[in-house]
């Protein structure tokens, strides 16, 4: 389990493709400090194992059925990546739950500045609406953010947003992220839990549920 609290921002350095998928060298000096082999390390959200490390970076190895279900398939050499290591028991909970099992991609629609923060606009396929409330959590590449509202909600389109600060800009990688960019969204593993247990009182199937066929670890 990870929090959503980014720890570093790393480099790919090298990508490596082969017929079962796709390995990432990711140059991490802070993250890498006590890593070892078979630690989970959230990647843009995406909680993939540690295959193999060095003194300063370290290498992840991804399926082809995550890399279509992530924005790591779209991944190359020099572009920056959201990491954490995944948490102790001892550890603050600063954010929120993550899992980091993606649920779907996301495409930053709009970006307004109010004030010193600003606030993101994010489209998502309209199936995953109802795990989002306001004020609740959501995970973006990995991120802990709070859900500000939703302006846009039918079967057609859905669309929500957050409030960012600077901050949050400088260490993540949104602040190299623009309109167009597409993002890794995980949704509140409580509300999906919840959806779960009520899908059969629903008359729902929970194996159709839109998460149940949602990018896994490999």
């Amino acid at each position: 389990m990870f929090s959503g609290i980014i720890e570093e921002v790393g480099k790919v350095v090298k990508v490596t493709d082969s017929a079962d998928g796709r390995r990432l060298q990711i140059l991490a000096p802070e993250v890498i400090k006590d890593v070892k082999l078979g630690d989970s390390i959230s990647c843009n959200g995406t909680c993939l194992t540690v295959v193999e490390f060095d003194k300063e970076s370290f290498a992840v190895e991804a399926v082809w059925e995550t890399l279509r279900r992530t924005n790591l398939g779209t991944l190359a050499e020099g572009d920056p990546v959201n990491l954490e290591r995944a948490l102790k028991f001892s550890d603050r909970l600063g954010g929120h739950l993550v899992s980091g099992h993606v649920d779907a991609i996301a495409t930053v629609c709009n970006i307004e500045k109010e004030g010193f923060s600003s606030v993101w606009s994010f489209e998502l396929e309209p199936g995953l609406a109802p795990f989002f409330v306001e004020k609740g959590s959501v995970a973006i590449n990995g991120v802990s953010l709070t859900v500000v509202d939703f302006p846009q909600d039918n079967k057609e389109k859905f669309v929500f947003r957050v409030a960012l600060i600077p901050h949050t800009l400088t260490v993540t990688t949104f602040g190299q992220l623009c309109v167009g960019s597409q993002v890794n969204i995980e949704t509140d593993i409580v509300a999906r839990y919840v959806a779960r247990w009520l899908a059969p009182s629903l008359g729902l199937d929970a194996d159709k549920l839109p998460f149940a066929a949602g990018a896994q670890k490999p």
